[in-house]
């Protein structure tokens, strides 16, 4: 299992918890990005510069992405993409997606698009606030406690 994150429009606090998760766990994390990123000397950290362009940084993440790997976005498309293929999607919110909820995610996505389309100002999500890094903090050490278990009940 790894993290991968779609780190163009990360917030460097989600990224900071992602990586003392990767020191901590011993877990790679691996950002994704069409900009250089720095990231701390770790062996389970890295980051990948891809071309800049529509999506080729989603679409990077799609092909790296085996099932059971944990992919930070809050791309719904992207999401949507990487739970076909068997991973798990947290938002930096701290948000799930999953098979259950990702048509309605997919759908309202549209339907805010069409809005926009059509010139009606739908606004934008909340600023990031403390409390989603938190969120996405406990969530994150719930997932990677529970997958730790898991391994050591295979072993």
């Amino acid at each position: 299992m790894q993290i991968i994150v779609d780190a163009d429009a990360c917030p460097a606090v989600v990224k900071d918890i992602l990586f003392r998760a990767a020191t901590r766990m011993k877990v790679d994390v691996t950002l994704v990005a069409n900009q250089f990123l720095r990231t701390p000397p770790s062996p389970h950290i890295r980051a990948i510069q891809v071309p800049a362009g529509f999506d080729v940084a989603d679409a990077r993440i799609v092909e790296m992405t085996q099932t059971g790997d944990l992919i930070i976005t809050a791309d719904i498309p992207l999401a949507a993409a990487v739970i076909e293929k068997g991973a798990f999607a947290l938002d930096p919110r701290g948000e799930w997606m999953s098979a259950e909820n990702i048509e309605e995610r997919l759908s309202i996505r549209a339907m805010m698009d069409q809005l926009r389309g059509s010139g009606v100002q739908t606004g934008g999500p909340p600023p990031y606030a403390p409390r989603d890094g938190k969120n996405f903090a406990a969530q994150l050490d719930r997932f990677l406690a529970k997958q730790e278990t898991l391994m050591r009940s295979r072993r």
